[in-house]
């Protein structure tokens, strides 16, 4: 299959043009996936339930969501060539499925703080396949952009003066695992962004998802009964913290290029760490605060624009 990449400049991508709306797209899915945490901590503490039981059914219950959604109101949304398969089923099994998988466990061995910062190593991961597959020029500036927000990732995180951070193997390696499997949904969702609504794409790919780890939910306990304010948990966890910002998210991929996409998702950082001071207490020292400035600046640097320059500007396809 040909993957066909956004036109350039012969010397950097500064001067190429992006629309606002894919910048806001991608905000507005930071903000909600920063939710995602909090609805994770109320469905555990309510219920005793297994990082790969509770990846299944949250990408089960988005699969059947969304299907409904489509079955009843666009169902020829549903309709995709046979050639996007590969990629779509990629999408499932990796980006969606192991990823919730390995967040999860990401959570549980490494603890909140550690994970973050292994989480803020996918924007380079992406940055440099996306220059391998699509030539996206890796300038200088998106590089810095990629150390600063990393840098500023470390710092909100709170490593640096936490004493609760210690590594292990199976820490390590799942905690690897966490960028990887995150950075492939702006890999494999590239290919499809122009070419299929956002909801036909996540269809899919939270189908394919909770296909992929159905076979191990028989070797996994399973909670029940469940308490009546877990489902509540779970229906926010599944409309407000999944299905509008993978929507949000995969809509701006066929707006802006994956590499800036990806950097632009750090801004999640700082939105988890606002609603965990608003809604659970969390108090920020200075250090983190310090941080926070280091990611919003990185985002600032990643949009600023030096001037017009003359460049070809990138033909994306509109939607179904």
């Amino acid at each position: 299959m040909t993957i066909s990449s956004p036109a350039r400049s012969t010397e950097t991508d500064d001067a190429t043009p992006a629309p606002a709306t894919g910048y806001l797209a991608v905000i507005a899915a930071t903000i909600c996936w920063a939710t995602s945490g909090l609805f994770v901590t109320l469905i555990v503490d309510s219920a005793a339930v297994s990082a790969l039981a509770l990846a299944f059914w949250r990408d089960l219950c988005t699969f059947f969501t969304l299907l409904t959604g489509l079955l009843l109101f666009r169902r020829r949304w549903l309709r995709v060539q046979r050639r996007d398969l590969p990629w779509l089923i990629a999408l499932g099994g990796i980006s969606v499925g192991t990823f919730h998988v390995f967040w999860n466990l990401g959570v549980m061995l490494n603890g909140v703080a550690v994970v973050t910062v292994q989480q803020a190593t996918m924007p380079a991961i992406v940055a440099v396949v996306a220059w391998l597959l699509w030539r996206e020029p890796l300038t200088r500036r998106k590089v810095l952009a990629i150390i600063i927000t990393f840098g500023g990732t470390v710092l909100v995180s709170g490593l640096g003066i936490s004493t609760q951070a210690s590594f292990n193997l199976p820490g390590l390696l799942v905690g690897l695992g966490v960028p990887i499997t995150y950075a492939t949904f702006s890999l494999f969702g590239k290919p499809l962004a122009g070419r299929y609504p956002p909801l036909t794409i996540l269809t899919y790919g939270f189908g394919f998802g909770a296909l992929a780890l159905l076979p191990l939910q028989f070797f996994t306990p399973q909670p029940w009964p469940i308490p009546g304010q877990v489902w509540l948990y779970a229906g926010a966890l599944v409309v407000f913290s999944t299905i509008v910002p993978f929507t949000s998210y995969t809509f701006a991929l066929s707006r802006l290029p994956a590499s800036i996409a990806g950097i632009l998702a750090m801004a999640e950082i700082p939105f988890a760490a606002l609603l965990a001071y608003l809604l659970l207490g969390e108090r920020m020292t200075i250090t983190q605060w310090l941080g926070a400035v280091l990611v919003v600046g990185g985002v600032l640097l990643l949009t600023w624009r030096q001037g017009p320059k003359k460049s070809v500007t990138p033909e994306h396809s509109d939607p179904v």
